[in-house]
């Protein structure tokens, strides 16, 4: 199952809940995932989105035991693709990886703003060894985190990286003690609630936007949102001792 949970601060917390299938996503799951990400924008209560899963894996992918069954069933499975749902939410969307994160649940960490791993985290593309292809993003997004070369290799080879080696690559932003990923998640989470929402979902806008464009283009981007965005001078001026250290002046 997926649980989900509205914290304090404004925190949407996503779990993933099926341990006796070392958490592998069933179509109804990807389902939910789908329509739950096609609400958060609209949802003035949540600020943050924390997508983590029950210990002791993250997710085995898809559920490739109910992909059998239905191929022998004759039974065709309805389209699902919950990492362009998670690329579709505009709100910050943070991974908490809590254990060992496979192929399709891989697609899904990728699909996050930021990936947090615990130290017994470990990632691992394993679509070309089980003869297929990436379907939730992998492709473009992999090569995005660690490089052409290390996707590649992560890809053809089908080997296991560990959390330390996750972090040195770039794959994840942060490594934590166990017991202390998901405190230390939603601890960051809290932080960017406290953020400006409209200077947040703007600021990721242009990010995304950029991604893969000329160091031109990105800043012409940036130009151009500048000139459309209203900045709140009352809300700026209450903020700004936040900033700079209990109202001392800093730089501008």
């Amino acid at each position: 199952m997926l649980r989900n949970e509205l914290r304090d601060e404004g925190i949407l917390v996503l779990t993933i809940d099926r341990p006796e299938r070392k958490n592998a996503l069933s179509v109804a799951m990807r389902q939910e995932l789908e329509r739950i990400c096609a609400e958060v924008d609209g949802d003035d209560a949540v600020r943050v989105v924390v997508l983590t899963a029950v210990d002791p894996l993250f997710t085995a992918g898809v559920d490739i035991k109910e992909v059998g069954e239905r191929a022998a069933s004759g039974e065709a499975a309805p389209p699902t693709d919950p990492g362009a749902a998670l690329r579709a939410v505009r709100k910050p969307v943070l991974c908490a990886v809590n254990g060992a994160c496979v192929t399709g649940g891989l697609e899904l960490a990728l699909s996050c703003d930021l990936i947090l791993a615990s130290e017994r985290a470990t990632f691992v593309d394993t679509h070309a060894r089980l003869g297929a292809l990436p379907r939730w993003g992998l492709s473009a997004l992999l090569p995005q985190r660690v490089g052409g070369a290390k996707a590649k290799e992560l890809t053809l080879t089908g080997a296991f990286v560990d959390a330390a080696e996750a972090l040195r690559i770039g794959l994840v932003n942060h490594v934590w003690p166990h017991d202390e990923l998901l405190p230390r998640t939603l601890a960051m989470a809290a932080q960017v609630a406290a953020t400006d929402p409209r200077a947040v979902l703007a600021s990721l806008e242009l990010y995304d936007r950029g991604a893969g464009r000329s160091l031109e283009e990105a800043l012409a981007f940036e130009a151009e949102a500048a000139l459309t965005y209203q900045v709140d001078a009352a809300d700026f001026a209450s903020r700004r001792g936040d900033v700079t250290g209990g109202g001392r002046r800093g730089p501008a």
